[in-house]
């Protein structure tokens, strides 16, 4: 995550009980490595020390494939994350499995047909529920491996602008004639930092992979457009231990996926709202420089135990500044309007024809509230929240207005941000529902015959709906 030279700690030493005691040491994923970055639920080698993935058991057969990496790793001169070692961690914390002995595996033609049937029946139901059309134009079926494959590209989109922010202001915290003496030792800083960085994404994007059941439980797009995805072995776990039919629970999950597509694929303005809030967050980072500076003065470099206690302690944690926690407030109330849409329209679809659609609802929720352990890394390593604190407030205000103006109405709302509850509507619904609907068609009415005189509605993207003026930007965008 830092730009900072981290030393390299000597082997373990050997266990008193042998290979026993190796075999026992990665079952149970050893102790605190000398970097200090660990991630809770993520057993065996790279779970507590990231470069243990790589080092594995220190195997004399493979240290020359492990020095190689190694090798590779310090020359890197890509971006602010190493996105190939991130890939390989992931992949290689899935393979490792779950916490419960779940080994991932490939997806059989029962289980892809399955998937698709399930998919298939949801959007029929979808159609009741919502004027939204259909968004999935497949469906398919991912083994965890998989996933991470499909949905690496988003996060790099997601996490690249917060780790390039957050490495240029470590590179403030020299002064200029000490980086210039210093620059092939900033080179490796840089290439060390994105391999942190990269090891950590990694490891959390491998747990998550082991938790998701499809392409869109964040309430983020995070696969290909118009795929909706689920992943039967994590479906089944999902449902082991709640007395519902396995086949409802894979439909009810069906009917959540499909809903995100539609909303993603027919909002055109949503995804880059989403993502502009990310952004907004990452251009507002500012990191403690005089903090920084005294506790790097402080350090002694032959004790690699003491670099791990300060950042353990927050040694590189950014300030929360206005700018911060307001882009976070833009993002936590548009995840939530998406996932709160999502909820009411799927029971509305799921009520009248699973009788289990009360349970599942409430199993989502909790689920969706707590949040596992890689998305508790995430909100430790970049500060995002990735999950809606305010879910049930926006369903029911998406409830109220179905009841209030229809599907249609509902649904209209989507049309342009500013249409959209704020976080101040969340806390009176009522008002929201009955204030009188604000009316665009003026606005667009004068674009039309700006753009070609015919007066015809135009297509409303992020990048041509219509504006307030620039001081008003920052409250129009609905999410205040």
């Amino acid at each position: 995550m830092s730009d900072t030279p981290f030393g390299f700690g000597l082997p373990p030493e050997e266990p008193e009980n042998g290979d026993e005691g190796k075999k026992k040491d990665q079952q149970g994923g050893g102790g605190q490595g000398p970097f200090g970055f660990g991630l809770p639920g993520a057993g065996g080698p790279g779970a507590d020390n990231p470069l243990a993935a790589m080092f594995g058991s220190m195997n004399p057969n493979d240290l020359g494939a492990a020095f190689q990496q190694l090798g590779q790793m310090l020359s890197y001169e890509g971006g602010p994350v190493n996105w190939d070692m991130a890939k390989q961690i992931a992949r290689q914390t899935v393979a490792q499995g779950t916490p419960d002995g779940t080994k991932d595996a490939s997806v059989g033609p029962a289980e892809r047909s399955a998937v698709e049937e399930a998919v298939r029946l949801a959007d029929l139901w979808l159609d009741d529920a919502t004027s939204l059309p259909s968004g999935a134009g497949s469906a398919v079926a991912w083994s965890r491996a998989e996933w991470v494959e499909a949905t690496l590209p988003v996060w790099k989109e997601l996490v690249d602008p917060v780790a390039e922010r957050v490495g240029a202001a470590m590179g403030d915290v020299l002064p200029e004639e000490m980086q210039a003496m210093a620059g092939p030792l900033i080179g490796m800083m840089r290439s060390m930092g994105g391999a942190m960085f990269g090891t950590q994404i990694g490891q959390a994007v491998g747990v998550l992979a082991g938790e998701v059941v499809g392409s869109s439980d964040i309430g983020l797009p995070l696969g290909p457009a118009g795929k909706a995805a689920l992943l039967p072995l994590n479906v089944e776990s999902f449902g082991k231990d709640l007395s519902v039919p396995q086949e409802e629970v894979r439909l009810y999950l069906a009917l959540r996926e499909a809903a995100h597509q539609r909303l993603f694929a027919h909002v055109p303005w949503l995804r880059s709202h989403l993502f502009g809030a990310v952004e907004g967050y990452a251009r507002g980072i500012k990191v403690d420089t005089a903090k920084l500076e005294d506790v790097v003065g402080q350090l002694d470099p032959s004790n690699p135990e003491q670099l791990q206690d300060a950042l353990q302690q927050g040694m590189f944690q950014p300030e929360d500044t206005p700018e911060q926690k307001a882009a976070l407030a833009r993002l936590e109330t548009a995840l939530a309007l998406v996932e709160g849409w999502v909820d009411a329209v799927v029971h509305a679809a799921a009520k009248p024809r699973l009788s289990s659609a009360d349970a599942l609802r409430e199993t989502l929720r909790r689920r969706r509230a707590t949040g596992g352990p890689a998305e508790q890394t995430f909100a430790t390593l970049i500060g995002l929240e990735l999950r809606p604190r305010r879910l049930r407030d926006a369903s029911r205000l998406w409830a109220s207005l179905t009841d209030a103006r229809g599907v249609d109405g509902r649904d209209g709302l989507w049309a342009h941000p500013d249409m959209l509850p704020t976080a101040s509507d969340l806390d009176d619904p009522d008002g929201f529902v009955h204030r009188e609907q604000l009316d665009f068609s003026e606005i667009d009415k004068m674009l039309g015959e700006a753009a070609g005189g015919s007066g015809e509605k135009p297509n409303l993207t992020k990048d041509d709906t219509p504006k307030k003026d620039d001081k008003d930007d920052d409250k129009g965008d609905g999410s205040e």
